[in-house]
């Protein structure tokens, strides 16, 4: 399977490295690191096992890697007005895009180019850093979730994508419903990533240490949880205890949303937290907690650019 890797970040690097050592043909498309990775391949590390090298295929243009049976996108979703232009060129009449963005919306923005039967949504329940240029650290071993929003040609490939990844050592599960999936991971998302950064640039452990930062976010995923089930997805409320509980071991892990900050990038609002308050607010739900938490970080990413 010829596979491109559009956003070669932690995420599309760390994926791209697990398939392409697997024994698929990976293209990656690189832009600042792409000179040090070009020398000196990527390394994956993770817990309890020694650092992982890769030599990849790497480039600078997309129309240089040509048509792909699977598109990886792994974009910041601020990149998404640029998208569709970096797909286009590994698109065929047979290939599947599987975004593995953050937050919402970045589906449909490839659906209404693309064509909804050629596009899959992942997710991503993982703790990633790239910690220098072609360094990713992995925090646990994580899993990605994959569904489809159309029963076409996506669909039926969903299967075999995914037997792909799991070949590549990824715990990787099918998900029926596109909102249940896209829900479930804001969960974390929201409270975790946004509150890392609103409350002064602090780590999960110490958002965890602090009741009053606790508490706000628990009140964060219980509005996640209204929110959902505006929509018909029922998050039992034991979620919230086992997403909490299963960041206890992460340590002082830096959010996405916080690494974006410290070096000065622009943030992910408006998909991971814009988007599911519009959501919410089209579905009569008032949602305070998110609405005060989008203002301050809206009126943080102005100062962080």
């Amino acid at each position: 399977m010829k596979i491109g890797i559009i956003g070669s970040g932690a995420v599309g690097s760390f994926y791209g490295v697990k398939l392409a050592l697997n024994g698929e043909d990976v293209h990656f498309l690189l832009r600042s690191d792409f000179q040090h990775v070009g020398a000196n391949g990527f390394e994956i590390r993770e817990p309890d096992s020694a650092p992982v090298r890769c030599t990849p295929n790497v480039y600078q243009r997309p129309s240089d890697i040509g048509a792909c049976d699977l598109i990886i996108v792994a974009l910041k979703t601020t990149a998404n007005s640029v998208m569709g232009d970096l797909v286009a060129p590994l698109f065929g009449a047979q290939s599947v895009i599987l975004t593995l963005q953050n937050g919402m919306g970045n589906t449909e923005i490839l659906a209404e180019r693309f064509g909804g039967q050629h596009v899959l949504t992942g997710q991503c329940f993982v703790t990633l850093n790239r910690i220098s240029p072609g360094v990713i650290e992995n925090f646990s071993p994580g899993r990605i979730t994959i569904g489809s929003m159309h029963d076409g040609l996506a669909r039926d490939r969903l299967s075999l994508i995914v037997d792909r990844f799991v070949r590549a050592g990824v715990n990787t599960s099918i998900s029926d419903n596109l909102d249940d999936l896209l829900w479930k991971k804001l969960l974390w998302n929201v409270p975790f990533n946004g509150l890392a950064v609103a409350a002064g640039g602090i780590t999960t452990d110490k958002i965890l240490a602090s009741p009053l930062l606790l508490a706000e976010l628990r009140s964060l995923m219980q509005e996640i949880r209204d929110g959902a089930a505006s929509y018909g997805v029922d998050i039992p409320s034991r979620m919230i205890d086992r997403q909490i509980e299963a960041t206890y071991p992460m340590g002082p892990y830096r959010p996405s949303t916080l690494v974006d900050l410290l070096e000065r990038r622009p943030m992910e609002i408006e998909a991971i937290w814009g988007e599911p308050l519009r959501r919410g607010c089209s579905r009569g739900l008032a949602m305070p907690r998110l609405s005060l938490l989008y203002a301050i970080l809206v009126s943080l990413n102005g100062l962080s650019n």
